[in-house]
């Protein structure tokens, strides 16, 4: 009884990544929490309350949503058989967050929270101050790394690359998986509200060799503003629909073939949104058209850096993140024949299954003490921590 009690004390285990559009939660509930015995001696009421909550709900108010698809089951973390669930929600509803903290009584347990990414910063005053927390800070780029290589080690098809991918046409392509485990050096591209890029050399040497602002916040503020979309599904659902052809100008467009000179296929986008500027083809455009548009738009920029700062480095691998793109197979597929066709088949573009839950990972990492993917440590075999 004593080893509960002494248990239950130190739980709940989480790690936060607060970015500037998503925060992202990853929590470890332990098979061996009975949510159905009401001894509330041995399960203080908060932390059966707070177990309960997350655990029996895939929503959360109007907009925390719990990933069920990504759910990691029977690991071990310090001896505790469990799962893992991520959990998401913007950035804009921390108030209701820490109203849920507050209603849940998190405090009663735990006075302080491992976070990463900029909010942790930004909110840590409203944290103190309204649920009495504190907020422990860790290194938002060590924690997407650590949360990386972890994941790929208790997950064999965590990594992945797409096969037989074309520009307009990607209905045969092929999702292959990929092994990661000795995987330096590779390109690192994060893909948040904006985009960092990181060269890869091993666990702990790295750095930051480039980035730009037009990143996903880029591309969904462009939609609202173009669409009348509330949310990034609507944006992707109507991107989905529409024909980015209508929107931009092409290589044939201008030439009325292919720049043979220089390799350029006539379907190569020649000017995003060119063919805005004629009133009878912005008459034409659909929402659906613009909200294409804009995304293979900011796919390509993206997609331009990745390749060159890649050629820079000298380095072939690049590993694609962020919550970009979830629920967006069109820039995955469009950015691994970007990768293939102008590299002619040297680079390769990887993307990973967990995609912007990897600094809140490495969070978690931190809360629990993890460094076996530093010195050896506390080695993942199985899914054990």
């Amino acid at each position: 009884m004593g080893t509960r009690t002494c248990y239950y004390e130190s739980m709940p285990w989480f790690g936060m990544d607060i970015g500037g559009s998503l925060a992202k939660l990853v929590y470890f509930e332990p098979a061996d929490f009975n949510l159905e015995d009401e001894d509330t001696e041995l399960e203080p009421e908060a932390l059966y309350k707070i177990h309960h909550y997350l655990r029996c709900n895939t929503a959360y108010g109007s907009t925390g949503i719990r990933d069920v698809h990504l759910e990691v089951r029977q690991v071990t973390v310090l001896g505790h058989r469990g799962s893992l669930h991520f959990i998401r929600f913007p950035t804009t509803s921390m108030s209701r967050f820490l109203d849920m903290v507050k209603e849940k009584r998190l405090s009663s347990l735990a006075d302080t929270i491992h976070a990463t990414g900029g909010g942790a910063y930004k909110f840590e005053r409203d944290f103190k101050e309204i649920v009495n927390m504190s907020l422990q800070k860790h290194d938002e780029l060590s924690c997407l790394l650590r949360g990386i290589h972890f994941m790929d080690r208790i997950l064999p098809n965590e990594c992945y690359y797409y096969r037989n991918t074309d520009a307009f046409n990607s209905e045969d392509s092929e999702r292959v998986p990929y092994d990661f485990r000795d995987p330096y050096p590779y390109l690192a591209v994060n893909i948040g509200s904006g985009v960092s890029i990181l060269a890869v050399y091993s666990q702990d040497n790295f750095k930051r060799v480039g980035g730009t602002s037009l990143g996903g916040g880029t591309f969904l503020g462009l939609c609202c503003l173009l669409t009348g979309c509330e949310t990034f599904e609507e944006a992707i659902e109507l991107a989905s629909q529409g024909d980015s052809t209508k929107v931009d100008k092409s290589v044939r467009d201008i030439y009325g073939r292919d720049y043979n000179r220089f390799g350029l296929p006539g379907s190569v986008v020649a000017s995003s949104f060119c063919s805005m500027s004629i009133k009878e083809k912005r008459d034409a455009a659909s929402k659906k058209d613009l909200a294409r548009a804009t995304l293979v738009t900011i796919t390509n920029n993206i997609g331009s850096i990745a390749r060159m700062t890649a050629l820079n480095e000298g380095i072939e691998r690049i590993v694609f993140v962020g919550n970009f793109l979830r629920v967006n197979p069109i820039s995955m597929k469009l950015l691994s024949y970007a990768m293939d066709f102008w590299s002619k088949g040297s680079l390769k573009a990887l993307f990973l299954q967990h995609e912007g839950y990897f600094g809140a990972v490495g969070a978690f990492l931190e809360l629990i003490g993890y460094d076996g993917d530093r010195n050896g440590n506390g080695a993942v075999c199985n899914g054990v921590v």
